[in-house]
Parts: C-alpha cells; sequence; structure tokens
C-alpha cells in the first residue's frame, strides 16, 4: 500500500470475516490524508450513478449536520465528479438530512435523493422515520475515533439502534447493510475497538485483522506521511505528539502497555471485578509502575465493578469512581502499565475504555 500515492480500500472491500462469511462493518484506519476518505466517498456517490444504490452518513451531533452536503462533496465532487453538485434539506424538524444529487446544467436545481445524514444523538428519534431508510445501501461513519474522546453518551448502543432502524424495511425483518468505519489511528482503547474485541488483538504491525461479522484494516501511506513531514508548519512542531501522530501511524493517546511481572515493593489499589472473575490492581511506587493481574486480595475494601453483569452488593460500578479511573487512563497513556497476560489487560482496558 506504500507504493500508491492514495489509499485504495478495494481489497478490504473484498474480504470475508473469520468465519469465511460476508462482513457487514469495515474498520480502516490510516495517518492522516491518506485519502480513505476520498475513496469511501467517491465509492457511495458511485454505487449511487452506477446503481441508484443510496447512502447514510453517520456523525456523532446533530450540530455535524450544518453544511453537510458541502462537508462530504465538495473535495471528491471537485476531484471526480465536476458536472455536479450536492445539497441538503433537513427533515424531521433537523434530526437528519436528505441528500440531493444534482446536475450542473439541470436548471430545475432538484437533483436526485441519494441518501442520508444522520446523527448518533438523534438514534431514539431516528427509530420513528426508520421506514424513510429502507432504500438505503450502505453507511459511511467517518472519524468513528474521536480525537478528544468526546464520545456520545452510551455510543456503541446508539449506533447498533441507528443501524438496525436503517437495516429494517423492504419487506425483511433486517436486512444486509454494511457500515464502512473510519478514522486516523487516535486510540487503542476507544470504545469500538473495546466492544469487537480489537483492543487486546491489534499489534502495531497488523495489517488486516478479521472479526466475526467485521473486517479491519490498519494502515499507513507513505507518501502523505512524508507530505505531512515535510510541511513547514509542521518540521516547525516536529516534537509534538499530534504532528508524530499526523505523519506516522501511531497512537495519538498510547503509549505500548507491556505484559511482564514487576519486581519490588507494591501497594494494592483495588480490586476489579470483569467478566465474572477478580482481578487485583497493584502500585509499584519506586518502579512508577502500576500492575494488574489475577491475584486480588479479596480482604481490601475497594471493589469495582465493570459491567452491570459484575455488579453485586460488594461491587460499585465504576462511574461512581470516575476519579480513579482517569488516574489509570492517564498512567495508560504514560505506558506504566504492566499486566500479567492478555486477559488482565483485557479487564483493566475494559475499566478505562472511553
Amino acid at each position: 500500500m506504500g507504493e500508491s500515492k492514495y489509499y485504495d480500500g478495494t481489497k478490504l472491500l473484498s474480504m470475508k470475516d473469520r468465519n469465511g462469511k460476508k462482513p457487514e462493518i469495515y474498520i480502516c484506519t490510516t495517518n492522516r490524508t491518506g485519502g480513505k476518505t476520498t475513496f469511501f466517498g467517491r465509492w457511495c456517490v458511485n454505487r449511487f450513478l452506477d446503481k441508484n444504490e443510496k447512502f447514510c452518513l453517520i456523525y456523532r451531533f446533530n450540530y455535524e449536520l450544518d453544511a453537510i452536503a458541502d462537508k462530504f462533496f465538495k473535495d471528491i465532487g471537485n476531484l471526480f465528479f465536476p458536472d455536479y453538485y450536492m445539497r441538503s434539506e433537513r427533515r424531521g424538524n433537523g434530526t437528519y438530512h436528505e441528500l440531493f444529487l444534482c446536475r450542473k446544467d439541470d436548471d430545475s436545481g432538484i437533483g436526485k435523493s441519494c441518501g442520508y445524514a444522520i446523527t448518533l444523538n438523534s438514534a431514539d428519534q431516528i427509530k420513528k422515520y426508520s421506514h424513510l431508510f429502507s432504500d438505503v445501501a450502505r453507511m459511511l461513519f467517518d472519524e468513528f475515533q474521536s480525537e478528544t474522546n468526546h464520545y456520545c453518551p452510551d455510543e456503541i448502543r446508539k449506533l447498533i439502534s441507528v443501524h438496525t432502524s436503517v437495516a429494517r424495511g423492504n419487506g425483511e425483518q433486517i436486512r444486509y447493510v454494511p457500515i464502512v468505519m473510519l478514522s486516523n489511528p487516535v486510540s487503542i482503547i476507544n470504545p469500538y475497538y473495546v466492544e469487537l474485541g480489537i483492543t487486546e488483538r491489534l499489534r502495531s504491525n497488523t495489517h488486516f485483522l478479521r472479526g466475526d461479522g467485521f473486517v479491519l484494516e490498519q494502515g499507513y501511506i507513505e507518501s502523505a506521511g512524508e507530505a505531512q513531514k515535510e510541511s513547514g508548519f509542521n518540521r516547525a512542531f516536529a516534537g509534538n505528539r499530534y504532528v508524530s501522530y499526523s505523519s506516522e501511524s501511531v497512537y495519538l493517546n498510547d503509549n505500548t502497555a507491556f505484559i511482564e511481572k514487576p519486581e519490588g515493593r507494591s501497594r494494592y489499589l483495588c480490586t476489579l471485578r470483569y467478566g465474572g472473575r477478580d482481578y487485583g490492581i497493584r502500585e509499584f511506587p519506586e518502579l512508577g509502575i502500576i500492575y494488574c493481574d489475577d491475584h486480588p486480595d479479596l480482604s481490601f475494601p475497594d471493589s469495582m465493578a465493570v459491567t452491570t453483569d459484575d455488579h453485586n452488593v460488594n461491587y460499585v460500578m465504576l462511574k461512581r469512581n470516575s476519579l480513579f479511573i482517569s488516574n489509570l487512563r492517564y498512567y495508560f497513556e504514560k505506558g506504566c502499565f504492566r499486566f500479567k497476560d492478555l486477559r488482565c489487560k483485557e479487564a483493566l482496558l475494559k475499566a478505562i475504555a472511553y
């Protein structure tokens, strides 16, 4: 992929999941300006022009729907569709927008309805309009990893709800509606990677990863990285992490956390319950290390449940310990965590996921 100047998603779209079935979720992360947004935006418009298949754009919050037609179409229109422009109309009191592809030589200015733009935060309202989305053939969710870790409350449930609303209709209880999720590599503990079990499987040298119902591509577009590095502005800020994130495929908010056992004096911090098992979190103050293993001190008063399933009378939920969780997250991002094994790592990552 480094040989090509821009990203090409043909291989990702042709892949099967780990069970040899057609996936319904396609995930792609590359460094910035690699061209993935352009490729998949063009793909959506081409499928509409060739096969009359509508698409649905996903955003988080309603304010992001302002000037949506330009936001989505301006770049790809100039590059690939010079005879067209796009406009949008608010629908359902602004719950969603309908998109229209218009020919520049058509004086009516009406155009053809080519798709919709919806937001996750309106998931519950979108349900009421689900019958209107029965002609959507594919969904596109750009920037599914938030650079500021500003996600919707209960975001995963909202995405599932939105997809369910769109995938109803046409006489079927559930239709095949693939969703393409794009982003720059921000955080390995983003809610989607944690929920899909990607967090504990992904390595820096992973190129393609198959899961149950999804495939993931992790790439690096060399020309885009080199162009970013050569920018005078970026050279001036060369020491800033954000610049290395733009030009290299590193995780903006993560340092590698290791599986190894530290030696020395330790202090017990907390018991974590996840998946019906208890884990111990200890601090090694002389080393500046936080360690998680599966040898909890059950006499210790502070215990936290990661999921509602693990919640009983002796375990307080994570929300009541948000300051403690913030501190754990800080240590993780500074590379101060060590784990006994991958299972301990998974438990801790689930606890501190955004």
